[in-house]
């Protein structure tokens, strides 16, 4: 069953980036509605599930981590790349490097 907040969601995120391909575009959805990000009004639980989305599935994030980066040095490193997805999926905003998850 879809729920308002889900179909409010998905508009929005497909308004966010509109040539996001399916799987992404589903997995971003889904991870909005986790239970730590119901409390926060749908565009803010959207920006901070699609950048997550993107830091882990489509950057070199996690391997960073891995190699012994810290969390900040590591997310400092995969900006550009996440920004390059972001605009190849239609996106206008972009991460800076500076606002907090």
């Amino acid at each position: 069953m879809t729920t308002k907040r889900r179909r409010e969601l998905a508009r929005r995120l497909r308004e966010l980036a509109p040539r996001m391909p399916l799987a992404d575009f589903i997995a971003v959805e889904t991870a909005a509605t986790a239970r730590h990000l119901r409390h926060l009004p749908p565009a803010i639980a959207l920006w901070q599930a699609l950048a997550a989305h993107i830091r882990h599935a489509h950057t070199e994030y996690d391997a960073l981590l891995a190699e012994g980066y810290d969390r900040d040095a590591a997310r400092h490193f995969v900006v550009e790349a996440m920004n390059d997805v972001l605009a190849d999926w239609g996106c206008h905003r972009r991460i800076d490097g500076e606002e907090p998850d």
